[in-house]
């Protein structure tokens, strides 16, 4: 019943806003184009908050039309060269001597490593609960369920309608920032 009334409530302050349509039109022009696809490949850097310290290193990425993501780490020089795949309930590691290793966020339920796909995984299928025009990008807010311990993600286009930025907010706190850069759609 609360998912019902949720998509209710969105379908209806949707149908409101006249003034938005171009800005939700992009965003799910986007979406269209991603699941429509074979796949896409991008660079992310990706900082993972944990309250006390910070982690940062940056990946190569390989999306297909499904959402599943492979990845290569390319940044720091300390872990470059490790690789991994990311699907709807399953991940794999591969290296040779040095272990990925992050603490969990979001009450275990992300690593930052699942960003990317996160971010996938949310612009194919989650809920689109605002967009607006902040300067030259549009700013997205999209939750991945509408459960109680739902993540949310922030996640701004360019001018191509590209993802440039994206957030991953859990209980309110920003816990993952990535920096998008080279997006192709295939």
């Amino acid at each position: 019943m609360k998912r019902i009334t949720a998509v209710f409530l969105t379908l209806l302050l949707l149908s409101g806003c006249t003034g938005k349509r171009d800005e939700l039109d992009r965003a799910m022009k986007l979406r269209a184009s991603l699941l429509g696809c074979l796949g896409c490949s991008f660079d992310v850097t990706v900082t993972a908050d944990y309250g006390d310290e910070i982690h940062e290193f940056a990946m190569n990425c390989e999306a297909d039309g499904r959402g599943n993501v492979s990845f290569t780490v390319t940044q720091p020089e300390s872990i470059a060269g490790i690789t991994g795949e990311i699907s709807s309930g399953e991940g794999k590691l591969t290296f040779d001597d040095t272990v990925l290793q992050f603490p969990l966020l979001a009450d275990d339920q992300v690593t930052p490593v699942s960003g990317p796909w996160i971010l996938m995984k949310t612009l194919l299928g989650g809920y689109l609960t605002a967009a607006n025009q902040e300067d030259d990008l549009l700013h997205l807010t999209i939750d991945d369920s509408y459960e109680d311990d739902a993540l949310q993600m922030e996640i701004w286009l360019n001018g191509e309608d590209m993802p440039v930025c994206g957030e991953i907010l859990y209980d309110g706190r920003r816990i993952v920032t990535m920096t998008v850069e080279n997006l192709q759609i295939r």
